[in-house]
């Protein structure tokens, strides 16, 4: 490593809207440089590692690769890092980008700029980062390159001529990938010379060394043997291994400035790695970088185990899952209903579901998720603000001490043809979006597109507004979105109950002009679930003391008179009073149990289905 002075480095990422191609680039820049060999059968997805990545065949978690290559009698060390390209995932590329000097911006060649492009493409300007515009899939049928870079000149503002024409998947184009890489992303300027100062951008669990952190080496060096100290917390470490990803873990004998690697330091607790510290040697103290500004999350959801006895070992899957997923916030949490688990607070809908699925593929976790809520802002008597995420804790509508209750809003972008732009506009609009503007890409041309953008309550977004967005486009739509504050707004707290007695698990906050048709949809959702009893059931969705919307559950009957044969028919009317007033009875005392299928199936369905 110590061959690789930073005029000999390129830290580089690869950023794109999902599903453009950026695993497959990752893969055959592997190829191309000798990092892993030339086996299309085994290398697809190289760096997606996790099971649900290949599973679903996209990136949740930004994977780094160290690879050498050749060029004009010099050795180059290039670092790749590659990121996700979902939208709940923008906090893992923002993290990755901070130890980038230099992207591959990707675009289809058939799908053109869409949402998530324009956004990853101003996060990495407002950083510094030198884009290198590359346009993906130029073998398919449906490519029209010429009118993808004459939008991404518009759209962009890039030079055309600066456009890399590529096929990732047939390997057409990906030597002049690597040429640019070396031409036009600076060098890191770092001093090995100075003090160490490492940046810790991400980290990992090992159950035998602890943490794993990745560094990106600002200045100085960092060898086995040394003692270093956290800005943050002040703790001491010893590093007892150093190492670059090759892809996978490959130690070596000294990281150098410019450089990054993996650094396992006997670092216990996953709460001490915090994303964004900075580290440097012991005696040798330095000023602490400006770090990351740390994820908020955006939606907020219950996770319980199925078998209550099993709380212990999910809190501590949960855990270890969250040193991978720094995004993700934990808090205990309880319900008469579900008994103990975790309140999580995610990125978005699909963060929330992959992280589901890696607690089950990774930890063998079996668990129930309560229905998606976002979190509110109530402004109390006296300036006092209360941000409340659990819709248990949200206030009645007859607490006189609650002047204004506020909703997160997101600035939210749709492109889209031009021919489905009517029904993006009523899709918006039935979602409470407001400020609705759209302007046209492609001017002139036959597939001419447009960009729409509104503001929407986050609320409407978690449900299934992602899901309409695709039905109504046939798929053609891209969605993007952003946080925009708080804004006043008539919501109220609905609670479903069984006989009079709430199920706190299935609380939830609904607008105004909602209420009615969210309490007759949960009401009959309860009904197909719920088992009849011996006595009659009644279940409501109330807000306050105010019944929305019931449906009743009648009685299984049993023919008491069945056994009497003749006799006067007072003989059988006083055993129907009698049954009579033991249903009366039962349904006062009577406990309903709702059965763990029925959570299953209320809640794998979200509140707008």
């Amino acid at each position: 490593m110590s061959s690789f002075p930073c005029d000999k480095i390129r830290n580089f990422g690869i950023i794109a809207h999902i599903d453009h191609g950026k695993s497959t680039l990752a893969d055959r820049l592997l190829e191309l440089t000798g990092t892993i060999s030339k086996n299309s059968s085994e290398n697809k997805q190289v760096l997606d590692k996790l099971k649900v990545e290949r599973e679903r065949g996209i990136t949740v978690k930004a994977q780094t690769a160290s690879m050498l290559m050749d060029h004009s009698d010099t050795t180059y060390l290039l670092n790749l890092i590659d990121t996700p390209g979902h939208v709940d995932f923008a906090w893992e590329v923002l993290r990755s980008l901070t130890a980038c000097q230099g992207a591959l911006l990707l675009v289809d060649a058939s799908q053109g700029v869409q949402a998530q492009t324009l956004s990853v493409y101003h996060a990495a300007k407002e950083r510094g980062v030198k884009i290198i515009p590359v346009v993906n899939k130029i073998d398919l049928p449906a490519a029209d390159p010429e009118r993808i870079i004459a939008q991404m000149s518009a759209t962009l503002d890039i030079d055309p001529s600066e456009v890399i024409r590529i096929s990732a998947k047939t390997g057409i184009g990906i030597s002049n990938v690597l040429q640019a890489i070396i031409d036009r992303v600076p060098p890191p300027t770092a001093q090995r010379d100075q003090k160490l100062k490492g940046l810790l951008f991400d980290s990992s669990y090992d159950r035998y060394r602890g943490v794993i952190s990745l560094f990106s080496l600002q200045d100085g060096q960092i060898k086995k043997g040394d003692k270093i100290i956290s800005c943050h917390t002040k703790k001491r470490y010893d590093v007892m291994e150093v190492g670059v990803m090759n892809p996978e873990e490959t130690p070596v004998g000294t990281l150098y400035a410019g450089q990054v690697g993996y650094v396992a330091c006997n670092m216990k607790q996953s709460s001490e790695a915090h994303i964004g510290d900075t580290f440097y040697r012991m005696g040798e103290p330095v000023e602490p970088m400006g770090g990351f500004k740390q994820s908020k999350a955006m939606v907020y959801a219950g996770v319980f185990p199925v078998d209550s006895n099993d709380f212990p070992k999910l809190e501590e899957s949960i855990e270890r899952l969250t040193l991978t997923d720094r995004s993700v916030s934990v808090q205990r949490e309880s319900s008469a209903a579900l008994g103990q688990g975790c309140r999580l607070g995610f990125l978005g809908t699909l963060h929330m579901d992959v992280f589901r699925q890696r607690l089950e593929d990774e930890y063998d976790a079996n668990v129930i998720i309560t229905s998606p809520s976002v979190p509110y802002e109530i402004l109390y008597r006296g300036n006092k603000i209360k941000h409340v995420s659990n819709p248990v804790d949200f206030p009645d509508p007859h607490d006189h001490t609650v002047i204004e209750v506020r909703e997160p809003m997101v600035k939210a972008t749709i492109i889209v043809p031009d021919e489905y732009l009517g029904d993006m506009m009523d899709l918006v609009s039935s979602h409470r979006g407001s400020d609705i503007e759209h302007k046209y890409l492609d001017t002139g041309s036959t597939a001419a597109r447009a960009i729409l953008t509104s503001m929407l309550p986050l609320s409407e977004v978690v449900t299934d507004f992602f899901d309409k967005l695709k039905q109504r486009s046939s798929g053609f739509a891209s969605f993007d979105y952003e946080d925009a504050g708080y804004m006043q707004s008539d919501l109220y707290k609905m609670m479903l109950q069984l006989n009079g007695k709430p199920i706190d698990a299935l609380a939830m906050v609904v607008h105004k002009s909602n209420v009615q048709k969210i309490g007759r949809i949960w009401t009959k959702k309860l009904k197909e679930v719920i088992p009849r009893q011996l006595f009659e059931v009644a279940i409501q969705a109330t807000i306050g003391s105010k019944v929305q919307s019931r449906e009743t559950i009648s009685a299984i009957r049993k023919d008491v008179t069945a056994g009497l044969y003749g006799g006067h028919y007072e003989r059988k009317l006083k055993h129907l009073e009698r049954q009579k007033e033991s249903k009366k009875k039962m349904k006062k005392v009577g406990n309903i149990q709702l059965p763990q299928e029925a959570f299953y199936d209320i809640l794998r369905t979200k509140q707008g289905d």
